[in-house]
């Protein structure tokens, strides 16, 4: 049995590496469900992501709000906030992919970040300053902020100076989730003795989504217009990037056909339904995929997948999240009630 290129792909979107392990042969029936990667532009609409560059001005839902009328959908949801003055990366799901958002919004964050400090400074000391914000660090939200004003515990996984000009310090910074830095560059500036301040910030990635799938609102306005005008669906085939690719990162599990039902109703996705799987342990966030490439599910692992060699009967991923509409796969199972 060959794994379809589709999955393959997949983990290439964001350099991840699990090797595929194959139990046993099969193939999927073409008369059900679709190859992930070449559903019909309506299909696809609805099971997308769009890496939209968001512009200085909007708030986030308003610029999930603007592609959600864009595209007619009823549903539209974005993979974590930035606020109004802050541009970059800022991946909107469509309809069934919204589903999909709060596993983006739960990744790390990397940024470019405008600084200024209020007074001249050594450029030593200043670097001795911000490695110590690499780490741990403690926060508490802005006044004006839409969270509880409590003190949080973040990561700050790296801070790099890019640039310098006079009192201008240009700074790419890695984190976690959540992580303000406006309240960084205070904070920076409290140490340093002087003060500082956050001038400007893009958003350079979120989870895996990064600057290079980039589109703008305008490029979004004019591919759905020649779709709709002239036919033309390439453009928009760019943009729009099939949700799967939102697991790169996640081990993932092959089913059969017969299996593919069953999950979408809920069930626990057991032993005898997996073709081929990548390696994962005991509680890891798995990816359950047909053998087209389409995402049925996401859940957690039951049992470490090294037992599944042996492994002929038994729960192995209990599903979190399901995606996979139902009836669309053959039903192999018996409805109880």
């Amino acid at each position: 049995m060959e794994i379809y290129d589709f999955i393959y792909k997949i983990d290439s979107f964001c350099n991840y590496s699990n090797n595929w392990n194959i139990i046993q042969d099969s193939y999927t029936n073409e008369k059900y469900g679709y190859f992930a990667d070449k559903r019909p532009i309506e299909v696809l609409i609805k099971n997308s992501i769009i890496n939209a560059d968001k512009p200085p001005g909007p708030t986030s839902h308003e610029v999930a709000y603007w592609i959600k009328q864009m595209f007619k959908v009823s549903k539209a949801g974005h993979g974590g906030t930035l606020d109004p003055k802050v541009t970059g990366v800022l991946p909107i799901g469509l309809e069934n992919a919204t589903k999909l958002m709060s596993y983006i919004s739960s990744s790390g964050k990397e940024y470019v970040c405008l600084m200024q400090v209020h007074c001249d400074f050594n450029i030593d000391e200043l670097k001795q300053i911000i490695s110590k914000f690499i780490g741990i660090i403690y926060q508490k939200p802005p006044v004006r902020s839409s969270v509880k004003r409590r003190t949080r515990k973040k990561k700050i996984y790296d801070i790099e100076i890019l640039d310098t000009d006079k009192r201008f310090i240009l700074l790419r910074i890695s984190s976690d989730p959540g992580t303000y830095m406006r309240k960084l560059c205070h904070d920076i500036g409290v140490i340093l003795g002087c003060g500082a301040h956050m001038r400007e910030l893009r958003r350079i990635r979120s989870g895996i989504f990064t600057e290079k799938n980039l589109v703008t609102l305008q490029e979004i306005s004019e591919a759905l217009y020649m779709w709709k005008n002239c036919k033309d669906e390439s453009d928009l085939r760019k943009i729009l990037l099939p949700m799967e690719y939102a697991t790169c990162g996640m081990p993932k599990i092959l089913i059969d056909d017969n299996a593919v039902d069953a999950i979408s109703y809920g069930a626990m996705l057991t032993a005898p339904g997996i073709v081929a799987y990548q390696r994962f342990r005991v509680k890891d966030t798995v990816a359950i995929l047909t053998l087209k490439g389409e995402l049925v599910a996401i859940g957690e692992a039951d049992v470490d997948s090294q037992k599944l060699v042996d492994m002929k009967k038994g729960i192995v991923v209990k599903p979190k999240r399901v995606l996979m509409p139902r009836d669309i796969y053959p039903r192999s199972w018996k409805k109880h009630g």
